[in-house]
């Protein structure tokens, strides 16, 4: 269901008690592009994206990534929630009809101009800045580490596949950086064998297997052997579900890691935080 969101969109922005939400926003190619976020506790800062999902908003998505508050001050973390155009990102999948891909909103500028603004204000590491998306939002970070990977340490794309190869409409720069990828096997919305990604009235068109897409990542990476098999302990045995970690790792080659969510559907795991896992990955493509 759609939260809504009512603020000021003022250039300037809203700036409340100190660990509260800040609203503010940028004018885009002349649309208004409102973002949230979390203040980090000091200069240099890890700057982390939170994207949310087809028909979502940055509210919305924030009541999934309480744990992941509550490690802000520790870990030095400016967090932020931005808004898709009308609920939905212009990601890569050419045959989506949202208006945000009908209109070709320009995304990437977003982002950009979010970067540009955090390290003018807050100082924020520019070498440490990250991007976790569910659904929609895990096309969104496909897109940026496609089309921009030289702006981003790493990403997490949770319940999404990359766009199938007739169905992707972005440049690829074909860098590689470290992907951790987090799919369901019996997801019915982003099919784990590929298919039409279906959204209440609105098509999204087809997306690759799982498979496919962790290879296209791993073999842009230069793995060439196959990954390491890990089983996740079961902490939630009443949910159905079990979790397989398949990892390609190697000195000088960006991670590349796969959760697969056995009985997973389009949402999140109970035995692990995804957010707090992703934000582990993270962190692990920053030691030498």
């Amino acid at each position: 269901m759609r939260l809504c969101l009512l603020f000021l969109l003022l250039t300037s922005g809203i700036y409340t008690v100190k660990g509260q939400l800040i609203n503010d926003s940028l004018l885009i190619e002349g649309n208004q592009r409102t973002f949230h976020f979390l203040t980090p506790a000091r200069p240099k800062a890890s700057l982390l994206f939170v994207l949310h999902g087809s028909g979502g908003d940055g509210v919305g998505i924030r009541r999934g990534a309480g744990k992941l508050e509550e490690i802000v001050p520790k870990e030095n973390i400016l967090l932020v929630y931005p808004d898709g155009y009308k609920h939905f990102w212009n990601e890569c999948r050419k045959t989506a009809n949202s208006e945000a891909n009908l209109k070709n909103i320009n995304d990437n500028a977003f982002f950009e101009e979010m970067i540009r603004y955090f390290e003018k204000k807050y100082q924020i590491n520019p070498k440490q800045i990250f991007v976790v998306g569910t659904s929609g939002g895990g096309h969104m970070a496909y897109k940026l580490a496609l089309t921009a990977p030289e702006r981003f340490r790493a990403i997490s794309a949770i319940v999404a596949n990359l766009p199938d190869t007739n169905n992707l409409d972005c440049p690829e720069k074909r860098l590689a950086i470290p992907v951790m990828i987090t799919n369901g096997t019996d997801d019915t919305v982003n099919p784990y064998q590929g298919g039409e990604v279906i959204t209440g009235a609105i098509s999204l068109g087809l997306v690759r297997s799982t498979d496919r897409t962790f290879h296209y990542w791993s073999e842009l990476a230069g793995y060439k052997n196959d990954p390491v098999k890990q089983l996740l302990p079961d902490t939630d045995p009443n949910d159905g579900k079990i979790i397989e970690r398949y990892t390609y790792k190697q000195k000088g080659k960006p991670e590349i890691t796969l959760l697969k969510v056995l009985g997973g559907k389009h949402d999140y795991p109970n035995d692990i935080n995804v957010y707090l896992e992703s934000w582990d990955f993270f962190k692990r493509q920053l030691k030498p």
